[in-house]
C-alpha cells in the first residue's frame, strides 16, 4: 500500500528545473532510498514534500490527501518528520528540551514540563527516545556541546517524538564512521520494525544497500531508473550518471 505517491512533480527556480515531472510511490512500513549525483534535485524533493517549496507542476498526496499548499507545520502534524543533511540543533537548549519541543502542542508542553503541568505522554515519549537511541546520558547537556554522532542521534530522536508515519532522512550517517553508521542502520531496522516508512537520501551505497527494499535514482531532476539495490548497482544509466565503472 502506498503511503506518499507524487505525480508529475516539477519544481523550478527561473530557468533552472531542480525536479521535472517526478512520479514515484512510497510503500508503507518500508525504507526506500534516492540516490544520485550532487544537485540532482535529492533535497529539492524532500523541500517539496514537506512543504518548504511548492511545486511547480504536479501532485504529491499522503494518504490520498493532497499537500499542495500546505504549509510545513500542517504537513508536519499530518505525519511527516524530517532530519537535515546539515545538523541543524538550537544552541541554546538542552537534549531533553529538543525531544519536548516538537511534540503537538509541544511549545506549551516544553514550557509546562519544568513545573510537572505538561502530562505525562509527552514526557514519555521523551523519555523512550533518550533510552532508545542511547542519549540519558546527555539529557541535560546543551545539544550543540555534543559530539558530531551523538548529535546526529539527538536530530534523529527529536523527529521521531513527533510521532509521525513518514520519517525523511536526508543522509543521515553523512561523517559517521563505520561504527556509528552500523549504530543507527540498526536503530533505523528496529524503527521500520515497529511501523515506520523511511525515506532516506544517502550517498553510502552500502548502507543503502543494507537498508533499502527500494531505490529511486535522480539526475538532473529527473528520475532515471527505480529498482533493488541490486538492479540499480547493474543499471547502465545508473553507473554512467553516478556509481562509475568501478561499481
Amino acid at each position: 500500500m502506498s503511503l506518499l505517491s507524487l505525480s508529475g512533480v516539477t519544481c523550478r527556480f527561473g530557468g533552472i528545473t531542480a525536479l521535472n515531472n517526478l512520479s514515484l510511490d512510497l510503500p508503507a512500513g518500508a525504507i526506500t532510498g534516492v540516490i544520485g549525483p550532487n544537485g540532482a534535485g535529492k533535497t529539492t524533493l524532500f523541500n517539496c514534500i514537506t512543504g518548504a517549496y511548492r511545486p511547480s507542476e504536479g501532485e504529491i498526496r499522503l494518504r490520498g490527501e493532497s499537500l499542495l499548499g500546505m504549509p510545513p507545520h500542517r504537513i508536519a502534524r499530518r505525519g511527516i518528520a524530517r532530519t537535515f543533511q546539515n545538523i541543524r540543533l538550537f544552541p541554546s537548549m538542552t537534549v531533553w528540551e529538543h525531544l519536548m519541543v516538537v511534540q503537538r502542542g509541544g511549545g506549551l508542553r516544553a514550557a509546562l514540563a519544568p513545573l510537572g503541568l505538561s502530562g505525562p505522554a509527552p514526557r514519555h515519549r521523551a523519555e523512550q527516545a533518550l533510552e532508545r537511541f542511547g542519549l540519558a546520558p546527555f539529557r541535560d547537556r546543551l545539544a550543540t556541546t555534543l559530539p558530531y554522532g551523538v548529535m546526529r542521534r539527538v536530530e534523529l530522536a527529536r523527529a521521531l517524538t513527533a510521532e509521525p508515519a513518514l520519517l525523511l532522512l536526508d543522509e543521515p550517517v553523512a561523517g559517521m564512521n563505520h561504527e556509528e553508521a552500523a549504530g543507527v542502520a540498526s536503530l533505523l531496522q528496529g524503527l521500520v520494525a515497529d511501523g515506520l516508512t523511511l525515506l532516506l537520501i544517502e550517498h553510502d551505497m552500502g548502507f543503502v544497500e543494507q537498508l533499502c527494499q527500494r531505490v529511486h535514482v535522480l539526475d538532473f531532476g529527473t528520475l532515471i531508473a527505480s529498482g533493488t539495490p541490486a538492479e540499480i548497482r547493474r543499471n547502465p544509466a545508473v553507473i554512467d550518471a553516478y556509481l562509475g565503472v568501478e561499481a
